[in-house]
């Protein structure tokens, strides 16, 4: 008689909708490649901030209110509960919120025969908070997933750092997605048996290497070297940095051209930056980009650059690889886990355009193998993240899934 799957109630407010399908996509990509075990069932509880109305004027606000009550994705059933975020108090405030508002749609999950083994919650504030007053009101078992910033910067505030100690002590596991989240949390007294590093993988049929130069025709691209910088138009992620580099490569690389690829509050900034050291026929800002895309323009460029302040384990970095091209980046958090040697890239611990600069010639001179830059990612598959959950949930669950 063959065991029954492993039931998980997967919680965050980082997961993706019909509306919003980029949002958080790295927890739905784990939680997939969970699920393709076969040994494991799951339904998604994801709060949305309530808002009152959908029109287009509000922005990403109007796309949060325009969110589906409850939608399947890709197989899996999710629900988005509506969480009150009150102005000023909100930050505070959200743990509570998120987890009364939640109680109705998990009631419901099990008043329809879903009883879940385990809570797998990603992360840690206000998230993980609130999954540990839920765990705590059902009876369930805990996991929190630290994923970069509830952990590398969030806790500079006094009192939500309070919380998530709490609900550190509550979980019956952390997860870090590199060494360096779960060294915070043992420096809070969390026990060693309790963590756990469980790296994001990379998709390695969705990002692989594509003809390089037809994919600069297909998009139109020209200019060597071909500089690449992804994500939100935010200052954390440093394309302002991407740009002062641009600007020290010109006098002797003069082809050298800048993709940013992302929306956010930024682009006025970055526009202006560029033309005003001159470099606004160099840069390109695509504007964002459905996932299933980034291959193509991973495949086309020369060196990807992530000038961040903060990451806990950039995607981005292995996406790149995965797609042959090299990356230089900001030595912080869990990037040096990711960029372990030369042949990966180059890691620069002063953020600066100079610096940058400096080492992208570096890796430019040194030459770059694609094939060998996509071995590289190529070990850094998702098997052992998926073995080491189904381990970790199984014994939770008070049953051997090793």
């Amino acid at each position: 008689m063959s065991k029954r799957p492993l039931k998980t109630l997967l919680f965050s407010s980082l997961y993706p909708s019909s509306v919003r399908p980029g949002h958080g996509i790295f927890v739905e990509t784990r939680l997939r490649e969970l699920l393709s075990s076969g040994e494991v069932e799951t339904r998604v509880v994801a709060p949305v901030p309530w808002f009152p109305s959908t029109h287009p004027r509000w922005g990403d606000y109007a796309r949060m209110a325009a969110t589906p009550r409850r939608e399947t994705r890709n197989g899996v059933e999710v629900l988005h509960p509506r969480y009150l975020l009150p102005p000023k108090v909100g930050m505070t405030m959200a743990p509570l919120s998120m987890a009364l508002a939640s109680v109705p749609a998990i009631r419901g999950l099990l008043a329809e025969g879903y009883d879940f083994d385990v809570i797998d919650a990603h992360y840690y504030y206000p998230d993980g908070v609130a999954a540990a007053l839920l765990a705590r009101w059902f009876g369930k078992p805990l996991t929190i997933t630290a994923r970069g910033t509830d952990l590398n910067l969030i806790p500079q505030y006094s009192l939500p750092r309070r919380m998530m100690q709490w609900a550190a002590a509550k979980a019956q596991a952390s997860i870090g997605v590199c060494a360096a989240l779960v060294d915070v949390l043992r420096g809070w007294g969390v026990a060693d048996e309790r963590l756990h590093v469980m790296r994001n993988g990379v998709d390695l049929q969705r990002f692989r290497p594509l003809p390089q130069q037809q994919m600069r025709e297909e998009l139109g691209l020209v200019g060597a070297p071909l500089l690449l910088s992804v994500g939100y138009l935010i200052e954390r992620k440093g394309h302002h940095v991407a740009i002062d580099a641009l600007a020290q490569l010109l006098p002797t690389h003069p082809q050298a051209q800048l993709l940013i690829i992302g929306e956010g509050i930024e682009r006025a900034n970055l526009l202006e930056q560029a033309r005003r050291l001159g470099v606004q026929d160099h840069v390109r800002l695509t504007g964002a980009l459905p996932n299933t895309e980034l291959l193509r323009w991973y495949s086309a460029a020369d060196v990807l650059i992530l000038a961040s302040s903060r990451e806990g384990w950039a995607n981005v970095l292995l996406e790149a690889m995965a797609c042959g091209t090299p990356v230089v980046a900001s030595d912080i958090w869990g990037t040096p886990e990711v960029v372990a040697n030369d042949m990966a890239g180059r890691l620069v611990s002063d953020r600066s355009g100079e610096a940058f600069a400096l080492a992208i010639v570096d890796l430019l001179r040194a030459g770059t193998d694609r094939a060998q830059v996509r071995a590289y990612a190529e070990g850094f598959s998702w098997q052992s993240t998926t073995e080491a959950q189904l381990a970790l949930f199984g014994r939770l669950a008070g049953r051997d899934y090793a």
